[in-house]
């Protein structure tokens, strides 16, 4: 059985305008891969056709991390780009909900 550390980002954005979503995605993908420990990294958006009662909607960009254990999240946390993404992106930010969690397989 293997097991990691998951930290899983849910943006809610003050202008979300697809131009300003696709500019957080971009954002993501520049400064929050590549991390040491990092076993998956994954950014998107929420699909408008998953509408069901049980998924939730008020979100606009989903930030998806695995890490190899919560000392590499924990290094993540405190990293100069992921210092340096906050504070390029945090203004545009109506609500940030994070969900962190061991997962295994």
């Amino acid at each position: 059985m293997n097991s990691w550390y998951a930290h899983m980002v849910y943006f809610k954005l003050k202008d979300n305008s697809t131009a300003a979503i696709e500019k957080l995605v971009a954002a993501c993908k520049e400064h929050l891969s590549g991390h040491p420990g990092t076993v998956l990294f994954a950014a998107g958006t929420r699909d408008p056709e998953m509408n069901r009662e049980v998924n939730a909607k008020d979100y606009d960009v989903a930030l998806q991390l695995v890490f190899t254990d919560r000392a590499a999240h924990d290094a993540y946390q405190v990293a100069p780009r992921h210092a340096t993404f906050i504070a390029e992106n945090r203004d545009n930010w109506a609500q940030v909900r994070v969900f962190d969690a061991h997962v295994s397989s």
